[in-house]
């Protein structure tokens, strides 16, 4: 068995630590395990006796091991016939730019979903559905975009959600009623925000428990979050997609939906009756619109 198989077939009782140490490696598999043992702790925003602890977990001695049987799956990845056929593939295709991209797009995304651990997604919407707080999300200057859509979908669930928008003097005064019993959810990317990144460290010094939302390169948020979901960027394309991005939005809603508890479902009860009454929308049980 490879490395990301046991990586991806489920460790026994992950913490939150190992958690992210397993997306720093999957999200840039195996290439990501090449290096130290304290570069790998960094990348991941852990201890170094973590990362030891990890590979042990793994079924492997010490740091030096695993590292072998890394580099021996690099050796046999770079002469691998379906990895050459595919970049020749990649930069041989003669296709309209929109269709090349939307194929780099549904590789990227097939890549992550062969690669993923759901797991990680449990105790992220076990804590946005329970947290005694309010819910404050923020993103930066594309990614407040993918703030939005998971706040929309938090609202339907529960109460106290807060979209903070984009981030202004404004968006600081937030952290006077940010505390210990509130979470901040934050979407930040390369290259990273600055005013996103103050904000969201200003936050976890006064107690507010982090979820970040970021690339393999990690925001510097990473140190100070409980929970870190990565998604890949890269595609082909100068510009960094956040395409897998909002489908972790996405599934984390559909997670949270498909876990049935009576507050949530008891609360889009109460919206849609709402809705209906003002007629929000132009749903018509006799398939008419009327004027």
């Amino acid at each position: 068995m490879n490395i990301r198989d046991r990586l991806t077939g489920g460790m026994p009782a992950p913490t939150p630590a190992e958690t992210r140490l397993s997306q720093a490696l999957l999200t840039d598999y195996p290439l990501g395990g090449i290096g130290t043992a304290s570069a790998l702790a960094r990348k991941a925003g852990v201890s170094d006796p973590t990362v030891t602890r990890f590979v042990a977990k793994l079924g492997f001695a010490n740091f030096a091991d695993f590292q072998a049987a890394l580099l021996a799956e690099v050796e046999a990845g770079l002469h691998s016939p379906l990895l050459m056929m595919g970049a020749k593939r990649g930069s041989a295709e003669a296709d309209h730019p929109a269709r090349a991209f939307f194929r780099s797009a549904a590789r990227q995304l097939g890549d992550y979903a062969d690669r993923v651990t759901p797991a990680v997604f449990d105790p992220v919407a076990d804590l946005l559905l329970k947290a005694p707080g309010r819910i404050h999300l923020l993103g930066g200057r594309f990614s407040r975009h993918l703030a939005s859509i998971l706040a929309a979908y938090l609202s339907q669930f529960r109460d106290g959600v807060i979209d903070i928008g984009p981030c202004s003097s404004e968006s600081v005064d937030r952290l006077a009623d940010m505390g210990k019993r509130d979470v901040l959810v934050v979407f930040d990317y390369r290259r990273y925000q600055g005013d996103v990144v103050e904000l969201a460290l200003q936050a976890a010094g006064l107690g507010v428990k982090i979820v970040l939302f970021t690339d393999p390169w990690m925001s510097p948020v990473a140190r100070h979050a409980a929970h870190v979901i990565v998604a890949p960027v890269e595609i082909d394309s100068p510009f960094d997609s956040q395409i897998t991005a909002l489908a972790q939005v996405e599934a984390l809603g559909h997670l949270m939906i498909s876990r049935d508890s009576p507050r949530p479902r008891a609360r889009m009860e109460r919206i849609e009756r709402i809705r209906r009454a003002n007629r929000v929308t132009l749903d018509d049980p006799a398939g008419k619109i009327r004027p």
